[in-house]
């Protein structure tokens, strides 16, 4: 059902729309993004570039497969980072920071490269419902991204919540 509504989705952003269809056709703003969602329709199409803001909008489906390799990983080990680069080597400042927490802490985690697998990227975006990297799971929860690992680690909350899931 749900890959039926993604593809149901990926139609309607993606299907040419007739002038008269889109006179009525407003979708819903969310938030401070204002205009974004909504269909402008001079000269019978869409503004310069709100094709290419829906096209980065459009819901991505997650292959049952992807999925469940992704469920599998996250299950099987306390601590998974997802991140740019490698714990050897970070390919982005804020991946360094959450490989350098993650090793100041002492413990024992997995390193997900993103940037060796595009459907491993995207599939993540998806999954986690979380748009950038580094994303860090801890006993089998997403716990957050840099800025909520710094804080957890500048709070105590990262070592309890490490505590309380490895134990």
């Amino acid at each position: 059902a749900m890959a039926a509504v993604c593809v149901f989705l990926m139609l309607l952003v993606s299907a040419p729309l007739s002038a008269a269809t889109a006179r009525g056709l407003t979708l819903a703003r969310t938030g401070t993004q204002r205009g974004i969602f909504s269909r402008d329709v001079s000269a019978g199409g869409l503004r310069p570039g709100v094709a290419k803001r829906l096209e980065r909008l459009r819901p991505r489906c997650l292959s049952p497969s992807l999925k469940g390799a992704i469920d599998s990983l996250i299950k099987d080990n306390g601590i998974v980072l997802f991140m740019k680069g490698t714990k050897e080597f970070p390919q982005c400042g804020f991946s360094n920071t959450c490989v350098s927490i993650l090793n100041r802490l002492n413990v024992e985690y997995e390193a997900v490269n993103v940037l060796e697998n595009e459907m491993i990227r995207q599939g993540m975006k998806v999954y986690s419902d979380w748009p950038t990297f580094p994303q860090v799971y801890i006993g089998g929860e997403f716990y957050g991204g840099c800025d909520i690992m710094m804080q957890g680690y500048e709070t105590g909350d990262l070592v309890d919540t490490i505590e309380k899931s490895l134990a």
